[in-house]
């Protein structure tokens, strides 16, 4: 297991390793660009190869990037649907210039509309996204927490996606904070493996290629994407103990997206925090 951390790409993405190192971050997340804007950034070969350089000298790997926060396979908007696939595209061939395993992103929302009925929409996007970008690249679901509708509270709703696109490429990213918000009691061991049974049943622990490891503001089945430093939400310490004991994580890098001590993102104290939790457990 790795433990990493969403850390900006300000200034050029092969700041980025430079960042992570600092904070003792493992494995990397980062934005292509503005996660609030379409636009996209276009990087030259330089900072790529720097990226790349920075990657294998220290070991921070594996690397991903997040899709933009304005991405919505389920909208009802025609304008926004075509926007959504193309700024996917362009962070999947960014992850191919880079060398980053895939982008991962929320769904959306369908406004009240139901699953089934947007379900057809998102197969046609996320087949169109797949076969238009390079295919040493994954396009990666995340779960969410529930709130205003949003696609992937429930793991049936992820192995829909996954079973009827078909595609090997299609994998999945667990937010910590967001199962505990949408129901999924991580924090108990009982709860947590019969979340993992269900995920293992409805999507497939092959299909795991990343958690997103956030303690949580919101109480179990609160519905609100609200993250917390770890060990000062509802999940707590003992819940992470649980979390990195289980055995379907072992081998998953682990990506911290906490406010951290500052306000600053995820800090070098949240780093350890889950390091010393993961090396207790292994009893060094």
């Amino acid at each position: 297991m790795k433990i990493g951390a969403h850390v900006s790409a300000s200034g050029g993405v092969d700041k980025a390793i430079g960042r992570a190192e600092q904070i003792g971050a493992e494995a990397i997340q980062i934005f292509g660009a503005s996660p609030q804007s379409w636009r996209r950034k276009q990087y030259g070969q330089p900072e790529i190869d720097a990226f790349r350089e920075g990657s294998a000298n220290t070991g921070i790997e594996p690397a991903f990037l997040h899709g933009v926060y304005l991405v919505n396979l389920a909208t009802s908007n025609p304008d926004n649907l075509v926007k959504s696939a193309d700024a996917l595209i362009h962070d999947m061939q960014v992850c191919h210039q880079i060398g980053a395993k895939g982008v991962i992103f929320h769904v959306g929302s369908h406004r009240g509309s139901g699953f089934a009925t947007v379900l057809p929409q998102i197969l046609g996007s996320v087949s169109l996204i797949v076969e238009g970008t390079p295919d040493d690249t994954w396009l990666i679901l995340e779960n969410s927490a529930g709130m205003g509708d949003s696609v992937g509270s429930r793991f049936a709703e992820l192995g829909s996606i996954i079973r009827d696109t078909g595609s090997p490429r299609i994998k999945v990213c667990l937010d910590t904070q967001h199962m505990f918000a949408s129901g999924y009691d991580v924090k108990t061991g009982q709860g947590l493996r019969a979340a993992m049974e269900e995920f293992d049943s409805e999507v497939g622990l092959d299909r795991l290629v990343a958690v997103h490891a956030n303690d949580s503001k919101c109480p179990l089945g609160g519905g609100v994407d609200r993250h917390e430093n770890i060990g000062e939400g509802y999940i707590g310490r003992d819940g992470f103990e649980n979390i990195l004991a289980h055995p379907a994580f072992a081998e998953v890098p682990f990506l911290l997206e906490v406010p951290g001590y500052e306000k600053q993102g995820p800090d070098k104290p949240n780093v350890d925090a889950l390091k010393e939790i993961w090396q207790e457990l292994r009893g060094l």
